[in-house]
């Protein structure tokens, strides 16, 4: 007769728990590594010269990704499955699309803006639900007026793209500098 063998945990079998030792031990290396990579990260940005309060939200968010990957792969290898990495990254990757939305939406449309250039530095313009204001610089992003009472307004291009916008200033400037083209002859 046989004795039954020695296990470390009744009731959970040795190969499991060895991958759940793996699987802390892969958790434990995203942990540290996160701390590495973030302060080259931090080091990297502040020798860039780039604003406290940015470099130290960036340090944080590589910690956060990493340290969430790390979780993803850990549980992967502690369940044998890297199906469940695979269904958690996917997952990181729909709510982080959900949530940069606008944001790329205000990217695209200030393509168009700069690209079309129906309005320039110095012209005054109308948006709907914004007001009317002089246009002090026009960004990939977004878009600056300056109102009548000397505020500043930051519409994202998205705005401007998406609802009508009335020029006031320079139209008739421009609409004299699209005759005289049209009448110059070619060289």
């Amino acid at each position: 007769m046989t004795s039954p063998p020695l296990t470390v945990i009744p009731g959970i079998p040795d190969p499991v728990l060895f991958y759940i030792a793996i699987g802390v031990v892969v958790f434990l290396a995203f942990v540290v590594g996160s701390r590495v990579v973030s302060a080259v990260v931090v080091e990297a940005l502040r020798r860039r010269h780039i604003r406290t309060d940015m470099v130290q939200v960036a340090g944080r968010v590589v910690t956060f990704v990493l340290i969430g990957l790390g979780v993803l792969f850990a549980v992967g290898v502690g369940f044998e499955s890297q199906n469940i990495t695979l269904v958690g990254i996917l997952l990181a990757t729909i709510v982080a699309s959900f949530g940069v939305q606008d944001l790329l939406k205000d990217y695209v449309s200030g393509y168009y803006v700069l690209f079309e250039r129906n309005f320039r530095i110095g012209d005054r313009i109308s948006l709907e639900g914004v007001g009317s204001g002089t246009v002090t610089d026009v960004k990939l992003r977004v878009t600056l007026l300056q109102t009548d009472s000397g505020d500043l307004v930051v519409v994202p291009n998205s705005e401007l793209f998406g609802k009508p916008v009335t020029v006031h200033l320079r139209a008739a400037e421009r609409a004299a500098e699209a005759r005289g083209s049209r009448s110059e002859p070619p060289e």
